[in-house]
This record gives C-alpha cells, sequence and structure tokens, in this order.
C-alpha cells in the first residue's frame, strides 16, 4: 500500500493510503475525541465530535470519516476547533438526561460518596463504608452527630415515602465502630511545612488531607485544648467531648501533624514570622467575635458563643442562669436555649424577630427544643436591655412581615405601639458572630478574610478557610473548604496554580418535582421506615449534659442503607460524554430548550435500557448488526424524536445476557447491566 505524506497541528506524518484523519492521528497520539467511532464498525458520522479543520481548504470535516490525501494539512487543536466541540457537547448534554450524580451527594458540602458507603454499609462492610467516608472527611464521628444533613434535604427517597434515608446516622455507626482501628496509608514525609493558625475543622481537615500528600504541618489555637467550635461551640449533649479527643488523637497517630495550644496569633505568635518560618500559612481561624445586637444597654447581655465558651471551659457546668432569654434563630441560640435548660428550674425563652418558618435554625435543633419545654416568641425584636434592682429588664417591640429583602425573606417591620417589658436574670444575645481578621490581612464588606474564591488564596504565602472567610457557616461546610484548601496548598508548594476540577451534573431533577414513575429504580425500594435514634429519658435529659441520643444497631444500619434507592447514573464512571463535556467545558444548561423525556425499560431481567441517555451514536445498532448478526435495535421514529429502540417496542431477549456486545460499546451507558451497582 502507497505512502502518504500529511501534517497533522503542524505534525508532519507518513502514513498509509486509505486511512482515516482520526485514525493516523490516533496511530500518532494525537488526541482526538469520538462518541461514535469504532474501528470494528462501518462509519457512521453522527456525533461530530471529532471535527478537524482542513487548512488548505479552511473547510471544517469530520476526521473519523474522511481520508486523508498527500499533502493536507490538518489542525486538530485549535481554540476554534476547541469551541466547535464544546458546542457540540453543549447540544448532545442539552437532550441527555440522566443523574450524573446522586442528589444526596452533590447536596453535601464535603462532597462525600454516600451511594457508595450506603451500599458498603447494606453489606455489612462498614470498613469500607467509613474509608469511602475519610476520602473527603476525617472527622465522621463528630460530623455523625452534628451534620445539618443537607444530603437527606434532597433524597429521592422522600418521593417514596417522604421519609429521606438516615445517611448521617448510618456514617455515625461506621465511624463509632471503626475509627479508633483504621489507620490511612501514608506516604513518607517531605521537608515542606504549612502552618496552620486554628485547630477546628477546618484547620484539621486541612492537615490530614496535607499529611496524605506527605506535608507536614503545625496547627496553632489560643484555646487550651485543639478541637475549635467542636469543642468550645457544640454542646456536650450533642457531641460529647471524649468523642472529640477520640478522633483528634488520630491525628497524632498520623505523625507529622503537631499541635500547639495556647496560641494566639498577634500575642503568642505573630503571621509574618510564621510567613517565614514555614512554605506557606494557613488561617482557619473562625468565627469567634459576638456580634452587636445594635440596642441600648446591649453589654449587659452574653454573647451566645461566649456563653457556650464559658460552659465548656467550666466542663460544661455552670450557674443557675434562672429565667433566661435568648435573642436570636439560629443554631447557636438553639444551643444556648437548650444548655440553659439543664442548668435551671426556671423558664427559658427564645426571641426571634422574624416567623417560625424564617429561623435558620435547623429544623432537629428547634424540635428536640421545643421538645425539652424551651419557649418561642417570633416576630419580636429588643430595642432595649437596662438593669434595675438586680434585674436585666428587656425592652422589645412586636413585628409584622413587609416586603422581602436581599436575603429573600420578608423584612420583620416594627408596629408601633407595640412596646412592651419584660424581666429577666441572663439575656443571651446569640444573634451571629463576627471574624477578627490578623491586622494587615484584606478583607471584604463583612470584615471576613478576603480569598481567591478558586483556590482560597490570600496574598504571599497565605491561604484562608472555614468561618472567617464565609461567616458563620456549618461544620460540614468549614471540612469542605479545608479539604480544597490544602489543595491548594499542595499545588502551590509545586509551583503551580490550583484549579478546581470542573465537573458537570445532568440531573433528572429535585425529587419534589418528580413522581414515583419518573425515578429509575433498578430494584424494587424496600418497604421500611426510616430508622430513627432511641434517646435518653426526659429527666436526663434536660438536666444532664449526656449525649441525647443513641447510635444505631449495626441490624438497624444494614436496614436502613437498604432504604437507598442509588440514584445517580450507573455508568457514571466510565460515561464518555461526562468525560469530554469535563475537558471542553462545556454545559448542561448552554442551550435551554425542551428536552423529550423517554421512558427507560427494565423488563429485561439483567439488562436496563435508558432512551434518555443516548446521543444517538449508532453503536449498538451496528455492532448487534454487523459483529453478532442480529437485528435487535434500531431507529426509531424521526426528528427531535428520534431514539434507539426494539422491534415493535418489544423486551430485548433474555439470551442478550450471554452478549452484552451493545452494552460494552456505549458511550454514555443507555444501555447497562442492573448488576453495575450492586
Amino acid at each position: 500500500m502507497s505512502k502518504v505524506n500529511i501534517k497533522i497541528d503542524g505534525k508532519e506524518i507518513e502514513a498509509k493510503e486509505g486511512q482515516t484523519i482520526l485514525e493516523v492521528a490516533e496511530e500518532n497520539g494525537i488526541e482526538i475525541p469520538t462518541l461514535c467511532y469504532h474501528e470494528q464498525l462501518s462509519q457512521t458520522t453522527s456525533c461530530y465530535l471529532c471535527m478537524v479543520k482542513d487548512k488548505k481548504s479552511g473547510n471544517y470535516i469530520p476526521s473519523c470519516s474522511s481520508d486523508i490525501a498527500d499533502g493536507m494539512d490538518i489542525e486538530a487543536t485549535s481554540d476554534d476547533i476547541f469551541e466547535m466541540r464544546k458546542t457540540t457537547l453543549d447540544l448532545l448534554l442539552s437532550e441527555h438526561s440522566g443523574d450524573c450524580e446522586a442528589p444526596c451527594t452533590l447536596a453535601c458540602p464535603a462532597g462525600i460518596q454516600i451511594e457508595e458507603y450506603l451500599r458498603a454499609a447494606r453489606k455489612g462492610d462498614f470498613l469500607e463504608t467509613l474509608k469511602i467516608i475519610k476520602e473527603k472527611l476525617p472527622l465522621p464521628m463528630s460530623i455523625g452527630r452534628i451534620c445539618p444533613r443537607f444530603c437527606e434535604e434532597d433524597c429521592r427517597r422522600n418521593v417514596i415515602d417522604e421519609e429521606a434515608v438516615n445517611i448521617n446516622d448510618v456514617k455515625r455507626y461506621a465511624a463509632d465502630l471503626h475509627y479508633e482501628d483504621y489507620l490511612e496509608e501514608l506516604p513518607e514525609l517531605t521537608d515542606e511545612k504549612v502552618a496552620i493558625v486554628g485547630a477546628g475543622p477546618a484547620g484539621y481537615t486541612a492537615a490530614y488531607y496535607l499529611r496524605l500528600k506527605g506535608i507536614r504541618s503545625d496547627l496553632y489555637d489560643k484555646m487550651p485544648e485543639p478541637g475549635g467550635m467542636l469543642r468550645y461551640g457544640i454542646p456536650e449533649y450533642r457531641l460529647p467531648k471524649d468523642i472529640l479527643d477520640t478522633e483528634l488523637a488520630h491525628f497524632d497517630k498520623m505523625g507529622g501533624i503537631e499541635v500547639n495550644c495556647n496560641q494566639e496569633l498577634g500575642k503568642d505568635i505573630e503571621l509574618e514570622q510564621l510567613k517565614k518560618d514555614y512554605d506557606s500559612v494557613l488561617l482557619a481561624i473562625g468565627s469567634w467575635s459576638s456580634r452587636s445586637m445594635h440596642t441600648e444597654g446591649e453589654e449587659l447581655a452574653v454573647g451566645g458563643i461566649d456563653y457556650l465558651e464559658d460552659l465548656a471551659l467550666n466542663g460544661w457546668s455552670g450557674k443557675d442562669p434562672g429565667k433566661t432569654i435568648i435573642i436570636g434563630g439560629g443554631n447557636t441560640a438553639m444551643d444556648c436555649a437548650r444548655s440553659a435548660v439543664r442548668l435551671t428550674d426556671d423558664s427559658v425563652n427564645v426571641f426571634y424577630r422574624r416567623t417560625e418558618l424564617q429561623m435558620p435554625a435547623d429544623d432537629i435543633e428547634f424540635e428536640e427544643a421545643k421538645e425539652e419545654e424551651v419557649n418561642f416568641k417570633f416576630l419580636t425584636q429588643p430595642v432595649e436591655l437596662r438593669e434595675e434592682n438586680g434585674k436585666n429588664i428587656l425592652t422589645c417591640i412586636k413585628m409584622e412581615l413587609g416586603e422581602k429583602d436581599a436575603s429573600g425573606r420578608r423584612k420583620p417591620i416594627p408596629i408601633d405601639g407595640s412596646e412592651f417589658e419584660v424581666e429577666a436574670d441572663t439575656v443571651i444575645a446569640a444573634i451571629g458572630q463576627n471574624t477578627e481578621a490578623p491586622e494587615g490581612v484584606p478583607t471584604n464588606r463583612w470584615d471576613d478574610i478576603e480569598v481567591n474564591e478558586e483556590n482560597y488564596h490570600v496574598q504571599d504565602n497565605i491561604f484562608s478557610a472555614g468561618d472567617c472567610v464565609t461567616g458563620p457557616a456549618t461544620v460540614v461546610e468549614a471540612i469542605g473548604a479545608g479539604r480544597q484548601t490544602a489543595e491548594s496548598i499542595a499545588a502551590y508548594l509545586e509551583g503551580k496554580e490550583y484549579e478546581r476540577d470542573y465537573i458537570i451534573n445532568v440531573s433528572r431533577g429535585h425529587w419534589q418535582s418528580l413522581t414515583e414513575d419518573e425515578l429509575v429504580l433498578i430494584n424494587e425500594p424496600v418497604e421500611r421506615e426510616r430508622a430513627h435514634l432511641e434517646y435518653i429519658s426526659d429527666d436526663k435529659r434536660i438536666n444532664t449534659f449526656a449525649e441525647t441520643n443513641k447510635t444505631l444497631t449495626e441490624q438497624e444500619v444494614i436496614e436502613e442503607a437498604e432504604r437507598c434507592i442509588e440514584c445517580s447514573c450507573s455508568y457514571k464512571e466510565d460515561c464518555q460524554l461526562k468525560d469530554y463535556s469535563e475537558e471542553y467545558k462545556a454545559h448542561p444548561e448552554a442551550m435551554v430548550g425542551e428536552k423529550v423525556l423517554f421512558d427507560y425499560d427494565m423488563r429485561h431481567p439483567e439488562i436496563i435500557r435508558d432512551p434518555g441517555k443516548c446521543v444517538r451514536c449508532e453503536a449498538c445498532i451496528k455492532v448487534c448488526k454487523e459483529i453478532v448478526n442480529e437485528y435487535l435495535l434500531e431507529f426509531k421514529d424521526r426528528g427531535y424524536y428520534t431514539n434507539v429502540g426494539t422491534e415493535f417496542g418489544k423486551p430485548l431477549p433474555t439470551d442478550c445476557t450471554e452478549c452484552g456486545e451493545c452494552i460494552d460499546i456505549c458511550p454514555v451507558g443507555a444501555l447497562d447491566w442492573k448488576s453495575t451497582k450492586r
């Protein structure tokens, strides 16, 4: 066979006459994406992802079906080609349905692979469950107790029985069972070292993931013991400190992580010196300053976080606060109220300027506070606090809801003439916290540390993460930021600029917009009520700081994990459409329009057929016809509604189980084994 001389991206190549541009490119290590080309099949030219430019003619041509010619000069990689492929992928995604990832995982700020760890749990493999969790979350014993459960809010099990899978308590069981006897595989330590100011959730998380890369860290904390808000802001009844101590002891076992307490930035240690002594510095200092009520006499009130800190420093005991009023509606307010309940026989009251529905506190915190006889008064705003005869006199005004404000909630407006006074022994202002940034560190208009949102970089070799960047948030959000920052610091130490992975997600929609018929159910859902934690006695609950509830049993955990209906795409690890879309920065919503919804076919005992995922590459039709010598699949309907189906809509024959060629060749999982997830 005669030879042909061509150029691809400036590279001179001698190739065999009769070859396609794509074949020559592949032989010479030049990557051209394609979804429809397969060497053993006849040409299709259906996806148009492999387009290249013939520089001599100026035409764009499909490389999978264009034969080479002598003297041809091909451009396979350029900005124009990149944009063309991105547009092609945008179009394909606009018609693609499915779930690239489970909604629970997408909702988790730490990004835990929840579906995967539930699968391990239902098999009783709790060590594997813990390993999966710790890929993204190094503090599962604590988070298993205090997480606000963003994942469960998005759990599609809600469609079936309005009760999400008890995801968090499965995590708690696996962590309690194996945390102490599991030690990660650790690389040798390098000479690089990072100073981390703040031994709280974000700081410890960053130290953990830096250690997994062989990078040492020294943590500095102003408090007598490490843990940050986990120790000083979360009450004992929610997170026993012996549990926290067990968890933090693991970091000592890992080696390369040193903790230095009673070291306050600006007093015992200086930022400028840390910058010189360490390869990088991470500020994870949290938000510890109680926010002002902006009312006359507010100095007579105790700050919410200050109240909890004092109790923590005193071993979760303290004097009787007497009749107590807490101002605020968030989780700190609930923690203060529930802590006060345990120390007094007098009434404990929460005043909040908005309505119950607008309270930012987690539902479970609010419900448990009511169970413990905390009283709530809504649409009530403090305006003055004074002291008379050893008592606090709080003047309040009643509110009503007006128009929506910047938060999207209806703004509370004072009602003229509705002022009233109430007496209290203790007033706690739990309306939020502020960050006290070190001098010289840039801050935003909320006085939080200003960072590059892409990589958490502040300036010079300084990075920052956690509440001091976002303002007061949840522990799991701080953990998610701590892990990302560790990745960014590691890249910085290698002389690189960190960029977060570009990840797309095609979704069938939030559970509230779906019916049970629209769920892709590989197995019949288990009919079982959600498992609930058992509480300690009411008397012990309101009179001590003992942990309020008990961990689920092994059998309860296994049965709860069986309630998971496994929402994510079975092909998500191998989907070529997803891989190429992320490489070319395509987006599922770049082109908005009507999306044709096709019913999936579960009639075959082993195979699922999901036409909504199909990109009409024709590979399955051709492999069945040209390789297997069967005619089981064909294009149905025309134009926009074209899809791959079977003759007369029949189910696939049972003996397809012996073949599977169509499954192996499908680039997007539109045909797949039901057993993929088992």
